[in-house]
């Protein structure tokens, strides 16, 4: 079977009238294509800036507005109950109250 696939090759390259080899088709390549890198490098920065422009302007919008203060919430009787004094204060570790 593979000697008559040799044959036929053969056979078919006399025919189209010569002992020359044929070149295979060039492969095109994603890099090889007509567009320029240049250019879009130049593209990709300019939308990198401006999309660098667009958040600092929505979070400079963000911050700006300010947020509700909320008041404090009612001293239950549950909440906090110490029946041991910690080593370090009888507040919390990372608690800090005012003392007056």
């Amino acid at each position: 079977m593979a000697m008559a696939s040799v044959r036929s090759g053969l056979l078919r390259a006399a025919l189209r009238g010569g002992s020359r080899p044929t070149a295979p088709p060039t492969r095109g390549f994603a890099s090889s294509s007509h567009h320029d890198d240049a250019y879009e490098t130049a593209k990709w920065e300019k939308i990198t800036y401006l999309g660098v422009a667009t958040c600092t302007v929505l979070a400079i919008y963000n911050l700006s507005k300010g947020h509700p203060h909320h008041e404090e919430p009612p001293a239950y009787p549950y909440l906090h109950i110490r029946n041991k004094e910690f080593p370090w204060g009888p507040d919390g570790l990372f608690e800090r109250k005012e003392h007056h």
